[in-house]
């Protein structure tokens, strides 16, 4: 069943917020089991979220695995599957007038179980600025003829463009990161991590000062769509020191072109252990788990 719209409370620390939800379950069916109770699935599915929507308020993983527990129970099925996508108010300030600002980031929760147990997902999705550095360089050589030309010298040169951001096209990036893990991610800071990947943060309010500042930081740096994967991903394992090595992580990036009629997209995911490695060696490791792969609960 997909596309079930529900209003859930959600709760980080002393925080708690109504807001609305859209939840996709999936069913294995038992192989002597010709198929579902199409009367019957519809209303266990029903009260396996109320039981847990209206009862609690959680972790929207948390959430995801109580009804895929729920589910398997409920329906004596091998395996259910449960994710929940919402839209969640984010305050913050903006960069140099400092005044309150509100913006929605993508919540997401994922969660696989069966009668062994379950394993579950956190994840976000935020959106920023990626500057190009390929055109940059572009601009960068051109101007640096230009000024040659006028007369400066070398190291005069060198200097001016120190000094003032160069020109390039941008992009609007939406990255996304996940973190399947037991213990407790706070979805805001994975945002954070999401938006230091890319080359600046967009904010819903911008006076010019403020317009200034994101201008100029997103040309200061300047980063490929791969980058914004590296980066997040770096930045997931730096913030979550903690995590074990079998716990997973995954970055995607789509920078939404501006000077052509496509868009771009990257992703990189594997185990917290694969990921380590490979930061730690400089060296590729040989596989890289994927999302589906790892929530196949042991």
């Amino acid at each position: 069943m997909t596309g079930v719209e529900k209003a859930i409370r959600l709760r980080w620390d002393e925080t708690e917020k109504l807001i609305p939800a859209r939840i996709d379950c999936t069913v294995d069916l038992d192989p002597a089991q010709k198929g579902v109770h199409m009367s019957r699935f519809p209303e266990l599915f029903e009260e396996a979220i109320d039981s847990v929507v209206i009862g609690e308020s959680l972790l929207v993983e948390e959430l995801a695995e109580h009804i895929a527990q729920q589910i398997v129970e409920r329906q004596h099925a091998g395996r259910a599957e449960v994710s929940v996508v919402t839209r969640y108010p984010r305050e913050r300030r903006t960069p140099v007038t400092d005044l309150p600002t509100q913006e929605l980031i993508t919540l997401v929760g994922i969660a696989a179980a069966t009668e062994r147990g379950a394993r579950r997902v956190v994840g976000v999705e935020a959106t920023g600025i990626n500057a190009c550095p390929c055109a940059q360089g572009l601009v960068r050589g051109r101007a640096t003829e230009r000024l040659l030309e006028a007369g400066f010298e070398h190291l005069d040169v060198e200097r001016i463009l120190e000094l003032v951001p160069l020109a390039t096209h941008n992009q609007r990036g939406r990255g996304t990161l996940y973190v399947g893990t037991s213990q407790s991610v706070n979805a805001e800071q994975l945002a954070d991590v999401v938006e230091a990947s890319m080359s600046a943060p967009v904010y819903a309010l911008l006076k010019r000062p403020d317009e200034l500042f994101v201008v100029e930081h997103a040309h200061l740096q300047p980063r490929f769509v791969e980058d914004s994967v590296r980066h997040s991903i770096a930045g997931a394992l730096e913030r979550y020191s903690g995590l074990a090595d079998d716990d997973f992580v995954l970055a995607r990036q789509v920078n939404l072109e501006t000077i052509h009629d496509h868009d771009v997209v990257a992703e990189r995911h594997g185990t917290v252990g694969e990921l380590r490695a490979e930061l730690a060696t400089d060296t590729p490791t040989p596989s890289h788990t994927n999302l589906s792969d790892w929530l196949t609960v042991p």
